[in-house]
């Protein structure tokens, strides 16, 4: 018997009856492979730089229940309240992103970049927040274009993803910049916007890629070794990634058995699907790729119900965004495109990976719940707003 009555009205009980049960499944699913892995993975890691063995996981378990109150709590706001929670996000994570920049070596330079504001102990990496943020923000605005011809949306969404190119790029974080540019095309075609005007991010994005194999010499140097595999070195972190997955075989050596992930700096992190791999074997691999793929499908089939705009575009930018970026990583990991300092939800160590997953989520499930109540000011046909949009 299900303990919350369907006439409950109180915020949890309408929160339970129109929540969508599935997803929520599949998001517990994956903090729960996200234990069992960063267990398996992260103790090497933490020997070979000297530090206790269990470093990692505790800090994992510290910002575990962190991510899930985000997903909890964000799911449980309006339309209305998860846009206002999105403009404020991005207003104040663009600002710690561009302190990055003067923060300097004793601040945030990890790895030659500057993404990271140092919090005690803690390092925050804010331009994680500005993805999920800029997804809704970008949502409303192409919303209050379509609404109301007057409001400059358009001009004020490019202007606004130029500062955060900017800012990106001189940290630099090539990875998230295309990914949130992706993002982008994507809900700037849903929303119905001219061809002309998706054309434009996709040239930006094509000649982002071009500038930055000219410029940085570490996106020229993965190109090429992806492009000759040969040449490769045997001691990089793909190749003893690539090692990893064929030692695995079908089952894999069994969690913590594995070997190639003492040569892995980044097992706990960017490579932590080689873990997988190894550990868990083929098996292991494609039950993973399995249940990110039902959150997406499980994602995208809950918008497809919807006769919203505002939903349609948001919601799809952050599903856009969660189900590209866990491609990129495993994609990577397996030498199927040029390697690339990326994280995979839920499942990686980092404490603003995991809140940034958990804000996406969290998100997503609050727009693809069941309105009992419509929500006026966001209503309007799809159809209705896609041919507003091309008028």
């Amino acid at each position: 018997m299900t303990p919350i009555a369907r006439t409950d009205r109180s915020l949890i009980g309408q929160w339970f009856w129109t929540v969508d049960h599935w997803l929520i499944l599949g998001v517990v699913l994956l903090l729960v492979s996200g234990i069992v892995i960063s267990s398996a993975a992260s103790p090497a890691v933490a020997l070979r730089i000297g530090v206790d063995e269990f470093h990692f996981l505790r800090r994992h378990f510290l910002f575990l229940p962190v991510a899930i109150l985000l997903v909890i709590g964000l799911s449980l706001l309006s339309r209305r309240h998860a846009t206002g929670f999105c403009i404020g996000l991005l207003v104040v994570s663009m600002l710690l992103s561009a302190l990055t920049l003067l923060a300097g070596p004793e601040g945030g330079l990890i790895n030659g970049a500057s993404r990271w504001i140092q919090i005690g102990s803690f390092s925050l990496q804010p331009s994680e927040f500005v993805k999920p943020a800029f997804a809704v923000v970008t949502a409303w605005l192409l919303w209050l274009r379509i609404k109301d011809e007057r409001v400059p949306g358009l001009p004020i969404l490019l202007a606004l993803l130029a500062v955060i190119t900017l800012i990106l790029i001189r940290q630099p974080d090539l990875g998230m910049t295309m990914l949130i540019l992706a993002g982008f095309i994507i809900q700037i075609f849903l929303a119905g916007m001219p061809i002309q005007v998706v054309m434009l991010p996709c040239g930006l994005l094509i000649g982002l890629f071009g500038v930055a194999y000219m410029m940085f010499d570490h996106v020229a140097q993965r190109v090429d070794r992806f492009l000759s595999p040969v040449s490769a070195n045997p001691f990089d972190q793909i190749a003893f990634a690539l090692k990893s997955f064929g030692n695995g075989g079908w089952l894999g050596t069994g969690p913590g058995d594995g070997r190639f992930k003492q040569n892995l700096p980044d097992a706990h992190t960017d490579f932590i699907f080689a873990v997988v791999g190894e550990e868990f074997g083929f098996l292991g691999c494609v039950i993973l790729i399995c249940l990110f793929a039902f959150v997406v499908v499980r994602s995208l089939l809950r918008v497809a119900r919807q006769d919203d705009l505002f939903i349609t575009v948001a919601a799809g930018g952050l599903i856009a965004q969660f189900g590209m970026q866990a491609l990129i990583n495993m994609a990577s990991t397996v030498a199927l495109i040029p390697t690339k300092g990326m994280t995979l939800p839920f499942l990686s160590y980092g404490g603003s990976s995991l809140a940034s997953a958990g804000i996406t989520l969290g998100l997503i499930l609050a727009l693809t719940r069941r309105s009992a109540i419509p929500e006026t000011a966001y209503t309007g046909g799809v159809a209705a707003a896609h041919a507003g949009a091309r008028s």
